[in-house]
């Protein structure tokens, strides 16, 4: 396997923390849009089961969470299309 590379103090700690309590990503992050190019056509976004079963949106590549219904509307500069939508469901290996 690959050798890790060691991370800054700063992300190592973002990353081992859970996921609920990420800083909510604001309008300097996320921009109104009305094209099918919004947050939850994303390749980073995800959702996950919070406290009571709620949904938890998140971007993975903000370490962000996303408030409800702003998944719908915005995005931000980041937004790559879904690995299924580039290169099809089931890719052929060569």
């Amino acid at each position: 396997m690959g050798v890790s590379l060691p991370r800054p103090a700063a992300l190592a700690a973002r990353l081992e923390t859970p996921i609920e309590d990420w800083p909510y990503l604001d309008e300097g992050t996320l921009v109104k849009t009305r094209s099918r190019k919004v947050c939850m056509t994303c390749h980073w976004f995800r959702h996950h089961a919070g406290v009571n079963c709620i949904p938890v949106l998140t971007c993975q590549l903000h370490q962000g969470l996303i408030a409800h219904g702003e998944h719908l509307v915005c995005r931000c500069q980041g937004w790559t299309d879904d690995m299924t939508r580039q290169k099809g469901w089931a890719p052929e290996v060569a």
